[in-house]
């Protein structure tokens, strides 16, 4: 040992790694002020300055400096926006930011989280576009594939594009049901079966944890929303006050907690409860965050859930999102103060406050004898457990130009395009009229369906790029000209009155009207495909009824797709949901039910083989 690190040894004994983790977060904790303590309990939302350096204050966010954060708040847990332009970017500003964290009093380093980042979708309240990262469907889309080993390398790559930039905590997976149709946020989920959700999300997290041996190599899993979003009033999602309440008319509290339960078996290392407030169960009414009788008594007691419990962002204070005002999700107690809020959460049972950056409101609440430090001191020892099994404390910096040969490398992407494929959803598939169904199949093509098409057949494509289309036939201008037509469709959502309501595809499920006549008008020229984007369960209908094939997708670049269409890859996906047949079906079914609509057009499980 160097006389420098046996000074430090002695000034921060919590450094010496063959103490056991726990003797070393007690060390630490001794060692910390109050101040220093509460700064642990607040993860929000951090972004990176130009090509890796530490950033200003952000004003489109409304985000104090990196700085900021870290030297006078004493904050060191972050979930880092945006998409960056390549992973040594990220990587650099991860590096630089953990050297600012070294130069504070006792170098704690920081923990960045993030939402997903490898699939087709950006909303900021779920998702981040993959940028540098390999590409894959959604969760929806891997469910699609009914295959847990392919699920588990999933979360196995992108533990290593994630850790290969400093990236350790995953704010996901996200293993709520989705069972009512119109609900917003079934993408990331796992579909509408409990069983196959509760499979695919401990394959997912055994992934990304590194399987049994969680540690410096390993990303920390956040599974949400405990105990279950899904049962949405109306479908309505509980970012917005029209959303909050979860209703089950149906007494399907407890099969929403079945995935969570596989979740536990695989290690889960950190749980977020959703922001919506139970009517009409055993269960206070208030938001899963505030809620003491959930977070306690069932994720606590009942489940012996020792790991970090984190808020879901925003249930504290109000703030402006894209310049626009929204309140607090303090559903059930929009009453109280910022303070009586906090309060009540930590009473709950939590650990942390997602999307919140004020440790003075927390340190008044210790300054007035209504929060006990000693009460800190019991989420604070989770927290740091946490830094010190990811071995954070021994190695902080990542290796800035490994992580570019690393983050989307050709094996890693060709496994994304791969997993693309399997989980493309061929739902129906009939024969066209025979001439035309001749010209895009050959002379010997009268009584098969319209896929696969022929390869070099002319092709007319809305939705996938035209030198994409290339590849595979003759691009032309018109559907007249074509022998086959590619239509992409993005399933339906109303328009609501923000910008941040409309990243939440919300309300009826109908196609509108002038969609339905394009198609209409394309399939009477041309035999016709259309692939839909279904992050949520649309209303196909009139689509099969004037469409020659129908295709679902749930994040799939059009040379994926046009594989598929073509034969070049099997057709393999199968519906994670079932597909409603109108909407009076969808609007007398149960909220909490799964397959609960009468009469649907496609059952949970269709796929078609070509």
């Amino acid at each position: 040992m160097t006389d420098a690190s046996a000074s430090a040894a002695a000034d921060r004994p919590w450094l010496d790694a063959s103490l056991p983790v726990d003797e070393r977060v007690e060390l630490l904790l001794a060692a910390m002020t109050v101040e220093e303590k509460a700064g642990l309990f607040f993860q929000t939302m951090i972004t990176m300055g130009e090509d890796g350096e530490l950033a200003e204050a952000d004003p489109v966010f409304g985000l104090p400096s990196n700085r900021d954060y870290v030297v006078e708040k004493r904050m060191t847990h972050f979930n880092l926006l945006g998409v960056a332009p390549t992973a040594g970017a990220i990587a650099r500003w991860h590096n630089k930011l953990q050297e600012l964290a070294a130069s504070t009093r006792l170098g704690i380093p920081v923990t960045i989280s993030t939402d997903p980042r490898h699939s087709f979708t950006e909303n900021p309240g779920a998702a981040m576009l993959a940028g540098p990262f390999s590409q894959w469907p959604d969760a929806l889309g891997l469910a699609a594939t009914r295959d847990a080993a392919l699920v588990e390398r999933f979360g196995d790559i992108a533990r290593q594009e994630y850790t290969a930039v400093g990236i350790r905590v995953a704010l996901h997976p996200q293993v709520d049901l989705a069972t009512e149709p119109r609900w917003s946020r079934a993408l990331q989920t796992f579909g509408e079966d409990a069983e196959l959700s509760g499979e695919l999300g401990a394959a997912y997290i055994r992934g990304f944890q590194n399987g049994e041996s969680f540690g410096p190599g390993a990303v920390s899993a956040m599974v949400k929303h405990f105990p279950g979003g899904g049962p949405q009033k109306d479908g309505e999602d509980p970012h917005f006050a029209y959303g909050r309440e979860q209703v089950y008319p149906g007494g399907k509290f407890e099969l929403h907690l079945k995935p969570f339960e596989a979740a536990f078996e695989a290690g889960v290392r950190q749980v977020m409860p959703y922001y919506g407030m139970p009517v009409g169960t055993e269960y206070e009414e208030v938001g899963f965050g505030f809620n003491k009788s959930v977070l306690t008594g069932l994720l606590r007691e009942r489940y012996g859930f020792d790991g970090i419990v984190c808020t879901d962002w925003g249930l504290v204070n109000d703030a402006a999102i894209f310049g626009q005002p929204f309140p607090a999700r303090a559903w059930g107690v929009e009453h109280l103060t910022p303070s009586e809020r906090m309060e009540k959460i930590l009473d709950a049972g939590a650990d942390q406050f997602g999307g919140e950056a004020c440790p003075e409101l927390l340190l008044e609440l210790v300054a007035d004898g209504r929060i006990a430090e000693e009460r800190l001191d019991v989420s604070a020892r989770r927290l740091l457990r946490e830094k010190f099994a990811l071995g954070l404390f021994e190695n902080p910096y990542v290796d800035a130009e490994a992580a570019d040969t690393i983050v989307g490398s050709a094996e890693f992407r060709a496994e994304g395009d791969a997993a693309q494929r399997a989980s493309i959803t061929v739902l129906a598939n009939r024969p066209a009229a025979p001439d035309a169904l001749r010209r895009a199949q050959g002379p010997t093509a009268a009584s098969r369906p319209v896929l696969p098409f022929a390869r070099g057949a002319k092709l007319y494509v809305e939705g996938v790029a035209p030198e994409v289309a290339a590849a595979y036939g003759e691009v032309v201008t018109s559907p007249a000209d074509a022998d086959v037509a590619i239509l992409r469709l993005q399933a339906p959502f109303e328009q609501r009155e923000t910008t941040f309501e409309n990243f939440f595809h919300a309300g009826s499920l109908e196609f509108p009207a002038d969609v339905l006549a394009h198609v209409a008008e394309v399939a009477a020229a041309v035999p016709t495909v259309v692939d839909v984007f279904l992050d949520r369960p649309a209303l196909l209908s009139p689509v099969v009824e004037t469409a020659h094939a129908v295709v679902g997708n749930w994040g799939a670049s059009g040379a994926a797709l046009l594989d598929v269409l073509s034969g070049a890859a099997p057709a393999q996906g199968r519906l994670p949901f079932d597909i409603p047949s109108s909407m009076a079906a969808v609007e007398a079914s149960r909220p909490d039910v799964p397959f609960d609509t009468a009469a649907p057009l496609f059952r949970f499980g269709h796929g078609l083989s070509l």
